[in-house]
C-alpha cells in the first residue's frame, strides 16, 4: 500500500538522521576539548562537575545538512529504489520546486541561528544583539521562506508579526530550557515525533519527512547529551532546534474542514510544546517578580524545582519527558475529536500544570520553613 511504503520513507529517513548524528557527534566532541570550546563549571548553573564539549549544536547542524543534501540528491536524480517506483516519483516535481525555493531559505536560516547561537556559546553575546539577531533570521525565513501562521485571519501583516514573534518565541524558550543533561533535546526528540506523526495523518509529506529527520538528529544527539552528558547543544544547538520546531509547527496544517471538528486542532503546537513554553512563563513571571532581567538564566525552572523537590537529576529530566510525552498524546484526540472532547482535554492540561506548579512551590515552600526551623 502507498500509505506503508510512506512510512517506510520516514522510518528510513529517522534512521538515517538518527546514525549519521550518533557517527558525527564523537567527531564535534574531540574538536571542542582541541579548540577550547568547553561550558566549564565556574561559568554555568548547569550542575557539572568537569568541563563539557560544546558544539553539539555544530555536530547536529552538520548531520542535519548532510542528510539533507543526500536526500535532495537522491530524490532530484531519479535514482529511487525499485520499491518506492509508485510512491515518490508522484510527489517528484513538487518537491523539486520545494527544494529550490523554501527549503533553501529553511536550511539558510538554520545556518544562521546555529551560527549567532555559536557567536554566543563563544563571546557570550549581550541579550540586544541575540534577540536582533533572532529577529533577522526569523524575518528571513517568514519572508522568502513562506513559512506563515494563519489562526483564520487572513492578513499578511498579522500573519508575518504572530510567525516572528513564534520563532522568536521557541528559539529562547528551547535556550532557557537546556539546563540539565538531555532534556532540552529529548523535549524536542518527542516533539518532533509527534510533528512527524500529525503531518503524516494531514498528507503533508514534506513536513512530516522533515520532522521525521529532525527526529532523528535529536534521538542521534540524546545519546550523548543524556545524563551523565559528555558533550553540550549550547546555545547553538539551542537555537537550531529552536529555530526547526519554529519551522515545522508554523509549516504543519491542523485544521481542515475536511476533517476538524473543531477549532481547536490549531492549539496542537502549545500541546506538543507546553512544557517549554510553560516553563518559559514561568520564569519570565518569577524574574519579573523578583525584578530581575528575564533573560538572565536561574534555577526556577521546572526541572530545578523538581530536583528541591528532592528528586535526582536524572530522574527530574525523565519526569519531565514523560510529562511532555502526556501532554504531547492529547494532541492526536483534539486533531480529530468533536468540540466537548477537545474543550475537555485542553481543560484537563491547564489543571494539570496548575497541579504540578502548586505542588512545587507548596513543597518549596514547607522545605524552607523546615530549614529556618532547624537553623
Amino acid at each position: 500500500m502507498l500509505i506503508d511504503k510512506w512510512l517506510v520513507v520516514y522510518f528510513l529517513v529517522f534512521a538515517g538522521s538518527f546514525f549519521m548524528t550518533a557517527l558525527i557527534t564523537p567527531l564535534f566532541r574531540r574538536l571542542a576539548h582541541k579548540t577550547g570550546l568547553l561550558d566549564r563549571p565556574a561559568d554555568n548553573h548547569k550542575g557539572h562537575a568537569r568541563a563539557t564539549a560544546l558544539l553539539g549544536g555544530a555536530a547536529m547542524f552538520v548531520s542535519w545538512l548532510i542528510c539533507i543534501v543526500a536526500g535532495v540528491i537522491l530524490v532530484c536524480s531519479g535514482s529511487l529504489p525499485e520499491y518506492f517506483a509508485e510512491t515518490l516519483p508522484f510527489h517528484q516535481e513538487g518537491f523539486q520546486q520545494v527544494a529550490g525555493s523554501k527549503l533553501l531559505v529553511i536550511v539558510t536560516g538554520a545556518a544562521l541561528a546555529m551560527i549567532l547561537g555559536l557567536i554566543d556559546d563563544k563571546w557570550a553575546l549581550k541579550a540586544k544583539w541575540k534577540f536582533a539577531g533572532q529577529f533577522i533570521i526569523a524575518l528571513l525565513v517568514v519572508i522568502w521562506g513562506d513559512v506563515r501562521i494563519n489562526i483564520f485571519i487572513q492578513n499578511e501583516i498579522f500573519s508575518v508579526c504572530v510567525t516572528v514573534f513564534w520563532f522568536m518565541l521557541l528559539m529562547n524558550s528551547i535556550n532557557f530550557f537546556d539546563n540539565m543533561d538531555g532534556l532540552a533535546v529529548g523535549t524536542i526528540a518527542i516533539a518532533m515525533g509527534f510533528f512527524t506523526v500529525i503531518a503524516a495523518l494531514n498528507n503533508e509529506f514534506f513536513f512530516a519527512v522533515f520532522a521525521a529527520l529532525n527526529f532523528g538528529i535529536c534521538c542521534g544527539f540524546w545519546l550523548y547529551n543524556a545524563n551523565p552528558a559528555t558533550i553540550f547543544m549550547g546555545d547553538s544547538g539551542s537555537h537550531f532546534l529552536g529555530y526547526l520546531a519554529a519551522v515545522v509547527s508554523a509549516g504543519v496544517s491542523y485544521f481542515d474542514m475536511s476533517f476538524s471538528q473543531s477549532r481547536f486542532p490549531v492549539l496542537i503546537p502549545l500541546l506538543i510544546l507546553a512544557l517549554p513554553l510553560f516553563d518559559t512563563m514561568m520564569v519570565v513571571v518569577i524574574r519579573t517578580i523578583n525584578k530581575k532581567p528575564f533573560w538572565i538564566g536561574d534555577h526556577n525552572h521546572i526541572s530545578h524545582r523538581f530536583v528541591r523537590m528532592g528528586l535526582s537529576r536524572k530522574t527530574a529530566v525523565m519526569l519531565v519527558h514523560l510529562l511532555a510525552l502526556n501532554i504531547a498524546l492529547s494532541a492526536l484526540p483534539v486533531y480529530w475529536g468533536a468540540f466537548k472532547t477537545a474543550a475537555v482535554i485542553i481543560l484537563q492540561i491547564i489543571v494539570l500544570l496548575a497541579i504540578i506548579t502548586l505542588l512545587q512551590f507548596r513543597l518549596e515552600e514547607r522545605k524552607d520553613a523546615v530549614e529556618k526551623v532547624e537553623k
